[in-house]
């Protein structure tokens, strides 16, 4: 048999749902049939694609196990009609448990299967609760060519998978993968990459996953390296596409020169889009026809808002402004100017009677003692309820709008401005929304729905940030500086940094220690909190998971 020396691959960097099987299958028999029709010989899916991804506890199902291969063997039926093979990944039951795996099909059957062997169990993965290793694999003889499977983690830790793959033949690494956005993720893939390609000297092909899924957004962004590490091409992130690659055998070894290489947006344009694939995919994929916000005249729920009419559109974006006597002139007229600049529905439910009727009917069990944080929660609750009664009546999700800095300190009501059902800006902190904010007044991100130009109002931006639940409030009355205070939380969140290493920063030690105390105290509030997108390479929820009852405090 003469063995080829072209091979024509297909990337497909596509969007599944959990759980769908069926609506999986359907979208990788669609994508098929592209690939077949540019000319692909090969098309290779990411992980865990027929299932969705991750898929956590539904793999514990049998049932859910059965469907999984029921369409691997339906769509291993399709590939007799002799157009392209398909690599694709999937939940399988083995002799030894359930396992990570990717099935190779070709001319009507399943010609091999391989099982992911470094399983993640570290930040927002768990996958040794669910899944076990396979053992060491060899590479596929693909009509010829010996190709190489590592599957995402394969390729990240030390267990020498490529370096066996490489040992034993293969010639090329084709590497299906559920890589979960976060800032800059792209260059450390790039160095992981790089890493297998100069170790192996193999040409590495990483297809990665795009969409929205509960907390992670995963970008897609798939790309390939040649064994003398130059870039073959670089596929667009957050956004679903065939790529359709043509790789020659030379004197080194197959190699790619697409030079196909997508720009990829970064830091605010980077956060930004997945902030709204985050929320789209939310919204969509569990049936909500709308949202609904309270747009208060600040920052955080303007964002929210500019966030939610470019995923979805300003038809189905509803913003409500909920006085109370506190709320200021200029937030009558900035939230208006907000809902107007997004071209969303806007409407003002006066929040007094209910107010005053909760502090009426509590009078005689407060009398004796002073107003305070208690009345001021009952603003914050009455608003939530608001908010909430709109959600059941019309159908419309509520975007919950507090950001990771308020969520850090506990400066959030439970059962008031924290309720709702997605948080978009739930993993940035006050300084980033501030960033966002401007950068997305002077840019319209790829793919939004909402309008141009400057969505959220100036003053907006300027003006000293206020809960308005008293009268002259501002939140630095209580807080440090935004900047101060932003610093001092990513250095006790992201970096797990002592309070002698924030200090010798520059930080007032009395600040730090209290701050410390906010974080650990807040951590009952946070356990009750919206799902929201993961941005920083540690969010509340999926990577950082603290006690609630907890005395430790860095003393």
């Amino acid at each position: 048999m003469t063995r080829p020396d072209t091979l024509r691959i297909a990337i497909a960097q596509f969007n599944p749902t959990v759980g769908d099987v069926a609506g999986n299958l359907a979208k990788a028999r669609e994508v098929r049939s592209q690939a077949a029709a540019a000319g692909a010989e090969l098309v290779l899916f990411t992980e865990l694609f027929l299932s969705g991804y991750p898929p956590e506890d539904l793999v514990l199902k049998r049932a859910f196990l059965r469907n999984c291969l029921a369409a691997v063997e339906q769509l291993a039926a399709d590939t007799a009609d002799g157009g392209p093979g398909v690599v694709i990944g999937f939940p399988r039951q083995g002799e030894k448990g359930r396992h990570n795996s990717v099935a190779i099909l070709d001319r009507g059957e399943i010609i091999a299967t391989r099982d992911k062997i470094d399983l993640p169990n570290y930040g927002e993965f768990d996958e040794k609760r669910v899944f076990v290793p396979g053992d060491m694999p060899g590479p596929v003889n693909f009509r010829g060519i010996r190709i190489g499977v590592p599957v995402c983690e394969d390729i990240w830790g030390d267990l020498g998978v490529c370096e066996t793959l490489a040992e034993a033949g293969a010639e090329i690494l084709l590497v299906p993968n559920g890589s979960p956005y976060f800032r800059a993720k792209i260059d450390v893939r790039y160095q992981i990459a790089l890493k297998q390609v100069i170790e192996c000297g193999l040409p590495l092909v990483y297809a990665n996953q795009v969409g929205g899924q509960d907390e992670l957004v995963f970008d897609g962004a798939s790309f390939a390296f040649n064994s003398d590490k130059s870039l073959a091409f670089q596929m667009s992130q957050f956004e679903a596409e065939l790529l359709v690659t043509t790789w020659k055998r030379g004197a080194d070894g197959w190699r790619c020169d697409e030079r196909r290489i997508a720009h990829v947006p970064e830091k605010e344009d980077a956060d930004y889009r997945a902030c709204m694939l985050g929320l789209r995919d939310y919204v969509n994929k569990n049936g909500f026809k709308s949202v609904v916000i309270g747009l208060s005249g600040g920052i955080d729920s303007a964002l929210c808002a500019a966030i939610a009419v470019d995923a979805l559109g300003p038809e189905r974006v509803r913003t409500v402004m909920l006085p109370y006597r506190y709320t200021s002139e200029s937030s009558f007229s900035d939230a208006a100017a907000c809902a107007k600049a997004l071209g969303c529905h806007y409407d003002i439910v006066p929040i007094g009677e209910p107010v005053d009727a909760f502090i009426s009917a509590l009078s005689e069990l407060f009398e004796g003692t002073e107003p305070g944080v208690t009345e001021e929660n009952l603003q914050a609750r009455t608003r939530g309820t608001i908010l909430m009664a709109i959600s059941n009546k019309f159908g419309a999700m509520v975007v919950t709008t507090g950001n990771k800095s308020e969520m850090s300190v506990g400066y959030a009501t439970l059962y008031g401005d924290m309720n709702g059902g997605f948080n978009p800006v739930k993993d940035l902190y006050k300084m980033q929304v501030y960033a966002l904010s401007g950068w997305r007044n002077k840019n319209v991100p790829q793919g939004a729905l909402g309008p141009s130009g400057e969505v959220i109002p100036a003053n907006i931006i300027s003006k000293a940030p206020s809960a308005e639940l008293r009268p002259n409030q501002t939140d630095q009355d209580s807080l440090p500086p935004y900047p101060v205070l932003d610093d001092i939380l990513e250095c006790l969140v992201e970096q797990e940094m002592s309070v002698e290493e924030i200090v010798a920063r520059g930080h007032d030690v009395a600040t730090v220690h209290r701050i410390e105390h906010l974080l650990y105290l807040a951590e009952y509030k946070r356990r009750q909190s919206a799902p929201g997108v993961k941005i920083t390479r540690k969010n509340f929820g999926r990577d950082r998971r603290y006690p609630i009852t907890n005395r430790f405090r860095d003393r």
